[in-house]
């Protein structure tokens, strides 16, 4: 095999590992798509109630049991059944009715539509909304009073495990064709929408299913844009073309023709072929970006009197003042590793270049490319 393919094959393989390295894809076989959801809180029946006929702000009790599929990471549907309580509190006239509802609701996942994995792995959030069929029913009374429903709210989530996240679930509740007050002690003309409820709970979500995350947790890459990466392969093959098919060395008086293959691979560091990447918001380069590292050791080992500018990236979430000390901090991750190395401080310069400007801010996979260093060989 020439020098040229040889060459041009390691610069395309340390490419691809690179590229594989920040663009690890899920895909809709490796992470669960069920969930069991359950909840206990307060309540308030706003409208309609009859005169001097109230509950407390807010009052007890509810109950909510739901049963949740995400078609992908981002919808879904559930199910859910939920109990109210209303009871007449403080100087309410005394009254007991039961509030009893099942309902069918589309769930958009707002923390993967929004990209709060740019700035947290353990807070989500659920929006849902739909309808349903209701019965509100007072036994002392021998009231009972079916009616369908519109139901729309958000769901907040802690994420505690693979398995478990605690939720902060608030709905409000828009009664059609409701006969009777809350109270269930006056009929109501109206047969529009005309009952209000609202309800606030705090429960857990339980994932089901044999993988290791659940959809709500998932981010799913979408098709990487491999021109950056063939625009390289083709500049680099334009760089070796300039070596010699044959390297011919011939005694004297002839002048002796050797390739100088280290100044090719200086221009391959500053080219920043060899670059090392990070994870969001971490300073640690990830495992896979080891081998630009050992390239720019081993040429530094070879070069005694180079030095080197170490340049850290930041991607373009957060602040300016943010990001600088963060690509600052990034930098000197990377002198240290190579101090450890046996390289002398006084051949490494950290320059930190802040958040990389000239990277998309909208895509994921770009901003997974700008949190890097890479290398000026001096």
């Amino acid at each position: 095999m020439t020098m040229k393919k040889i060459v041009t094959m390691l610069a395309f393989s340390v490419g691809l590992a690179n590229l594989h390295a920040q663009t690890e894809k899920e895909t809709s076989s490796n992470y669960n798509k069920w969930s069991v959801e359950l909840g206990a809180g307060v309540n308030k029946p706003q409208s309609p109630m009859m005169e001097n006929h109230f509950t407390s702000t807010p009052s007890f009790w509810v109950g909510d049991l739901g049963v949740r599929y995400m078609f992908n990471n981002k919808f879904g549907l559930k199910a859910d059944f939920g109990y109210n309580s209303f009871t007449g509190k403080n100087n309410s006239v005394d009254f007991d009715s039961k509030y009893y509802r099942a309902d069918l609701q589309a769930v958009a996942n707002l923390g993967r539509i929004m990209n709060f994995e740019t700035w947290t792995k353990t807070i989500g959030l659920l929006a849902h909304t739909g309808f349903g069929l209701a019965q509100l029913e007072n036994k002392d009374l021998h009231v009972k009073d079916r009616m369908g429903n519109f139901i729309a709210g958000v769901t907040g989530q802690i994420r505690l495990s693979d398995r478990i996240a605690l939720t902060g679930y608030f709905t409000t509740i828009v009664n059609a064709s409701q006969d009777y007050t809350f109270d269930c002690g006056c009929p109501v003309e109206s047969r529009g929408f005309n009952g209000v409820l609202f309800n606030g709970t705090v429960g857990v979500n339980v994932y089901l299913g044999k993988n290791t995350k659940h959809a709500d947790w998932t981010v799913v890459s979408q098709d990487v844009d491999l021109s950056p990466l063939e625009s390289k392969i083709a500049d680099l093959e334009a760089l070796v073309s300039k070596i010699p098919e044959k390297q011919v060395i011939v005694e004297k008086p002839v002048t002796t023709t050797v390739v100088n293959d280290k100044d090719l691979l200086k221009e391959m560091i500053d080219a920043k072929y060899y670059s090392v990447y990070f994870d969001f918001n971490k300073a640690t380069p990830i495992e896979n970006s080891t081998a630009a590292i050992d390239v720019v050791l081993t040429y530094l080992r070879k070069n005694p009197s180079a030095s080197l500018d170490i340049l850290g990236y930041a991607d373009q979430v957060g602040s300016a003042e943010y990001n600088e000390n963060l690509s600052n901090l990034r930098a000197n991750s990377v002198k240290t590793i190579l101090e450890k190395a046996g390289i002398s401080p006084s051949r490494l310069n950290v320059v930190p270049q802040g958040a990389d400007n000239s990277i998309q801010k909208d895509s994921e996979e770009a901003r997974r490319l700008a949190r890097r260093v890479t290398f000026k060989i001096r």
